[in-house]
């Protein structure tokens, strides 16, 4: 059982669980000749140990990207601040100090919250299992959804309080009364329903089943707060958005869009003027990008199901409103490509084999090739991904600069992440322009003395951003 090692004041989660062969590939990556050479293995080695255990938790803040083309920031915050305090009145008796939100100091639409973590909280007898998807959602301020209980007491009902664990390795048996697998706790809460109606067969429960109160990581759930003026989002990729820079009346392409909030970011700092063509391969993501983009009245965005691989047209160019488009159709293209996720937060594990995570880097080529084509002469390219490999990052940049004698790398606004990884062969001027955020850089879960502003930049997912110029 890879429970909580209780350390003095802290609850500390186990380092990240992968399968050895992963282990060892990521060893590899943060121990490659280049970083050897300029750190040292004995740092090389710490940076790569804290990787593994920051993986585990979650970020020390929560970002929140404001609608400021719906209103300023400001009025966004007190909305925000008002809906905070009637959940906190509703959910708790004891007086809790109001949740403090901070605009962030250089992106104009970010707001940022504190997250109070990790508590000492006792467990109690009474054992509910969730999935681990659930989880981690539960680490980062969510309730219990009923769809993510897999196991609960036998005769559980609503008002009951239980523990909530997060079941490691998808081992535990859906409807079981008990598990005894690798399980770790994340929090106390009450119970909404009873055990009855989360498993019955002929309608499958849904909303909230386990309402969290006393959750190992203390963060507001947003869960129907101002849905039309917040958007739960982590701050690398609100960065992308800027970084993207589009301007009002360009045309540009999201070409991997799915569930939306770049592409609705992307309208949305067009002042909704002009046009955003937003592809995605699976259709129900299609109807989540569109709801979204209704959500945040937003007009200028065109959803289309469809393969970004196949988005070139060769047919002689005739103005297309949908896909397959003609080369050099966009002014401007984000590329944010499927990637192996091993950068996101938390993750307590992942069955990932190594054969999965390098199955990436040559889908990512595909979509690179067709977003060159797509991209005008003197327009911009963003490719930017959620993993920390250097094959699907630095490694991409070498590629792109060799294959395409038309991109250049360009400075990157804002940029508030570190510079890009040493191992690929690229010079220091090249690794300066890339933006990678490393948490593992930063992280020490204690330091909650600096302020929460400067944490909020470097404990982060990990994110890679590489910004192009076609000339």
């Amino acid at each position: 059982n890879l429970d909580l090692m209780h350390t003095g004041e802290m609850s500390v989660f186990p380092k990240i669980s992968l399968k050895p062969e992963v282990t060892e590939y990521l060893r590899n990556v943060y121990l490659n000749k280049e970083v050897l050479a300029a750190v040292g293995p004995q740092e090389a080695e710490s940076r790569f140990q804290k990787l593994l255990a920051c993986l585990s938790h979650p970020p020390s803040s929560t970002c929140v990207r404001a609608s400021t083309h719906l209103a300023p920031l400001e009025d966004i915050r007190l909305s925000l601040e008002k809906e905070l305090e009637k959940q906190q009145k509703c959910g708790s008796s004891a007086e809790e100090p109001s949740v403090q939100i901070a605009p962030h100091p250089r992106i104009t639409d970010v707001l940022l919250l504190p997250v109070d973590g990790p508590r000492v909280v006792e467990q109690l007898s009474s054992e509910l299992v969730v999935g681990a998807q659930c989880g981690s959602a539960v680490l980062r301020g969510a309730h219990v959804f009923a769809p993510g209980i897999i196991s609960s007491p036998k005769y559980m009902k609503a008002g009951d309080m239980v523990s909530v664990f997060s079941d490691l390795e998808g081992r535990c048996t859906r409807g079981a009364t008990s598990f005894q697998g690798n399980k770790v706790f994340v929090g106390n809460g009450v119970a909404e329903m009873d055990r009855s109606s989360i498993f019955a067969t002929e309608t499958p429960a849904r909303g909230v089943g386990v309402r969290m109160v006393d959750p190992l990581y203390k963060s507001p759930s947003f869960d129907g707060v101002l849905p039309s003026m917040v958007f739960l989002q982590n701050l690398p990729s609100v960065v992308v958005g800027h970084v993207l820079a589009p301007q009002p009346g360009e045309r540009i392409l999201d070409m991997c869009a799915a569930p939306g909030g770049k592409t609705c970011h992307i309208a949305a700092l067009m002042r909704d003027k002009g046009e955003v063509v937003a592809l995605d391969r699976i259709r129900n993501k299609i109807d989540r990008i569109r709801q979204n983009a209704q959500m945040l009245s937003l007009q200028s965005i065109k959803a289309f199901c469809f393969n970004s691989t196949q988005a070139v047209s060769d047919e002689p160019a005739q103005e297309a409103e949908g896909p397959p488009f003609p080369p050099e159709s966009f002014d401007r293209v984000l590329l944010d490509a499927p990637c192996s996720g091993l950068g996101q937060r938390p993750i307590m594990a992942s069955t990932w084999s190594l054969k999965e995570i390098c199955s990436y880097p040559l889908l990512q080529r595909k979509l690179f090739q067709a977003a060159v084509r797509l991209l005008k002469k003197g327009g911009v390219l963003v490719y930017s991904t959620c993993t920390v490999t250097l094959s699907e990052n630095e490694e991409q940049v070498a590629w792109a600069l060799n294959t395409f004698p038309c991109l250049s790398l360009q400075p990157q606004e804002p940029h508030i992440g570190s510079e890009g990884m040493l191992g690929a062969g690229l010079s220091p001027e090249q690794l300066r322009l890339l933006q990678r955020f490393s948490p593992e850089l930063s992280w020490e879960q204690t330091d909650m003395t600096v302020p929460l502003t400067c944490r909020a930049d470097t404990d982060t997912i990990g994110f890679f951003i590489a910004k192009f110029l076609k000339t």
